[in-house]
């Protein structure tokens, strides 16, 4: 019934180039000479990105203003430069209390503000270092005016702060089973650590453990003027932006902050295999990361960022090239070489297919090596530094960007010309450059190997990679996992047989002839409703509502099927009848103690809180899935499958709960569906009939 369900959801989801001949010709008789050399390349230009002013409001407020009258229009980002906190058992709460900043203040509501800014054709934005907000010229007074109430009087209403966090659930949910993001918050901690505010990673548990009251808190001990800056950047002088900061910003009280030490990060001493496991994952995530020593502005900055575009920073670099262009295992392999005023990162990665995982890890390890080994030759250096300059020059268009290198100039303490001259630093780095950083920055013998995919496909093929030759397994949040000993003699028929009892026992389990369901979700398309019809020995309807409108019916009567939708009937493929012959059977689990499944009991995981027994199950046409089985209550908790759909391989997770009985057989009354949707849907048990009759209809294939 539950593969049902999802089998109807599915359904629903359902530079030419032409030249004359003569002037060929009159070409091939030209002197082709001037081919064979070059033209030197020209002095790297000096950027005129504005010099800008600075000046301090009594508050220790220091304000930056750069003028641009291009166009009638000026930006403001008040910066706060806080100290980065660990927020321990609430990760999260700091980007919330940023968020909360412009949802109500003790003037205005949100909706006021939202109108206001609507209204003069503005933006603003909030986050836990501040605003950025950007109008007309003649309406920055307006624009000010909410600025200043935001920053200085946000009322953080319990109403606002539940519904942010409802959102942030959702957010959450959505990515939790993402790889990438799996990768992203494990290489955080492996990195930085847990006991470093970079290695915090925001869960649910974490979110709600967040409060309205530590959103406050943090917003009166860190919004301090006297470790803040405001930048502006347009269409105004300095005089008149002097005049705007005192009159909106000039009453904003100093205070003392309290100053933070954070742990120093090192790169590990060895190669060390770190892996997550995605059951059914068809694709591995590499992520070869470690943290490194850079700091904003430093000497090395520059000749890093060369490096990184040559190695990983376009598509044209060399991970690219051999990955993607030459082997043909990736969409794309990129790199990233990261400065930080605490602690930088280094980061290589790709997501590439099951069976070339090993492959893929040799041939990063080999890019990283050769980096460090040998020169780059002058021709390919020069592309790169091309690259670097264009991507500049294009930055500059932007007013956030002429901000950003304004705020960086007198947080870092940076030279007046650090910016106007960042062409000329491009132009000057050299292959022994490209070396010496490489050396310094490189490490692929003591970096993580952290990849995120399907264990049981490809974790013994890493071993190799890990300089002591073990894997260290993590959960999707970084926690480390054991593997957890099976029961001595326990076999996946012992636990198959003890699910079938505890949802009933076999003997009333093969009474059931016809079973009814209807199970309704809310979706972005509006209320979901799926009623299915089963009938012994593997007849089936399925019925997709979207607000009480049938948009689509799959009928299976035992031996042809047919999809209607929009009111054109399609006949099911060869297939499709086979993969609903397999799965409208009911309770298909009484059918793996048969000879026609393959079923393997391959190990105990933690499922939403709760070990469960992983059971591997191949079906008699050769798909495969992962079930886990509740070790404590024998109940099916999950099933994950890959499924092909829109041109493209997913892994499509099932989580089953809140087991009641229905004429006694235990029925799961909700089901969340991931992985085929941008977001999860969950599905409640609106109705459950067992053994009511069903008219010989509802199965007609017409």
């Amino acid at each position: 019934m539950k593969r049902i369900l999802f089998l109807g959801l599915t359904a629903l989801l359902a530079l030419t180039m032409c030249t004359p001949k003569t002037v060929q010709k009159a070409q091939q008789s030209t002197d082709q000479s001037f081919r064979k050399q070059p033209p030197a390349p020209l002095p790297a230009p000096k950027i005129e990105i504005g010099s800008h002013e600075q000046f301090q409001l009594g508050n220790g407020l220091k304000v930056i203003v750069v003028e641009n009258h291009k166009l009638p229009q000026v930006s403001f980002q008040v910066f706060v430069d806080a100290p980065d906190v660990h927020e321990g058992e609430a990760a999260g709460f700091i980007d919330m209390a940023g968020t909360m900043l412009s949802r109500g203040t003790a003037n205005r509501s949100k909706g006021q503000i939202d109108e206001a800014i609507d209204f003069m054709g503005a933006s603003l934005s909030t986050s836990a270092s501040g605003l950025f907000g950007t109008a007309l010229t003649k309406h920055v007074d307006g624009l000010l005016d909410i600025m200043s109430d935001v920053l200085l009087h946000p009322s953080f209403p319990q109403e606002e702060f539940d519904k942010l966090k409802t959102q942030t659930l959702s957010g959450l949910a959505a990515s939790k089973d993402d790889p990438n993001t799996i990768a992203e918050n494990v290489g955080r901690v492996l990195r930085y650590g847990k006991d470093h505010p970079y290695g915090n990673v925001q869960t649910e548990e974490s979110t709600g453990n967040a409060t309205v009251e530590l959103c406050q808190t943090y917003y009166q001990t860190y919004f301090k003027p006297n470790i803040s800056y405001l930048v502006v950047v347009g269409d105004i002088t300095a005089d008149k932006a002097k005049m705007l900061a005192e009159k909106y910003f000039g009453s904003w009280k100093k205070g003392d902050v309290p100053q933070v030490q954070q742990p120093k990060p090192g790169k590990p001493d060895e190669a060390k295999v770190a892996f997550v496991d995605k059951a059914g994952a068809v694709q591995s995530v590499i992520n070869i990361t470690y943290p490194i020593d850079l700091k904003p502005g430093a000497p090395d900055v520059v000749k890093a960022s060369v490096l990184n575009t040559l190695l990983g920073g376009y598509f044209r670099s060399r991970l690219n090239n051999n990955l993607r262009e030459d082997k043909g295992y990736t969409y794309g392999a990129r790199s990233t070489i990261s400065s930080d005023r605490l602690v930088g990162e280094f980061r290589a990665y790709a997501s590439v297919r099951n069976e070339v995982t090993d492959s893929s890890m040799v041939e990063f390890l080999k890019e990283l090596n050769r980096v460090r080994t040998e020169k780059v030759a002058a021709e390919e250096l020069n592309l790169v530094k091309n690259y670097v300059s264009g991507n500049f020059a294009l930055a500059l268009e932007s007013p956030q960007t002429i901000a950003r290198f304004a705020l960086n100039t007198v947080r870092y303490n940076l030279p007046d010309d650090y910016y106007s001259t960042y062409l000329e630093k491009v132009a000057s780095v050299t292959a022994d450059d490209i070396l010496a950083m490489a050396q310094k920055y490189v490490h692929p013998a003591k970096a993580y190997l952290l990849v995120v995919g399907n264990k049981k496909a490809v974790a013994d093929k890493l071993v190799q990679f890990d300089a002591n030759g073990e894997i260290d397994n993590y959960d999707y949040f970084g926690n480390p996992v054991s593997d957890l000993a099976l029961p001595e003699g326990l076999t996946a028929q012992n636990v198959i047989s003890d699910y079938l009892n505890a949802i009933g026992g076999k003997e009333k389990l093969m009474q059931v002839k016809t079973l009814k369901t209807v199970m309704s979700a809310e979706s972005p398309m509006g209320n979901l409703a799926i009623t299915t019809y089963l009938q012994a020995p593997n007849s089936v309807c399925n019925e997709v509502a979207v607000n009480g409108n049938i948009m689509q019916k799959q009928v299976f009567d035992g031996k042809q099927g047919q999809t209607v939708a929009m009111g054109q009937k399609m006949p099911m493929t060869p297939e499709e009848v086979a993969e609903m012959k397999e799965n409208a059977q009911f309770f298909k689990e009484m059918a793996y103690l048969g000879d026609d499944y393959q079923i393997e009991l391959s190990g105990i995981e933690m499922i939403n809180g709760q070990k469960a027994y992983r059971i591997d199950v191949v079906s008699p046409s050769g798909s495969e899935s992962t079930e886990y089985y509740a070790m404590e209550t024998s109940f099916k908790v999950r099933e994950s499958s890959t499924q092909e759909g829109g041109g493209q391989t997913v892994t499509v997770t099932q989580d089953y709960a809140d087991y009641k009985e229905v004429d006694g057989v235990k029925i799961p009354h909700q089901m969340t569906i991931s992985g085929m949707m941008p977001v999860p849907m969950t599905f409640d048990l609106q109705e459950a009939k067992v053994n009511a009759e069903i008219s010989a209809d509802v199965f007609k294939v017409q």
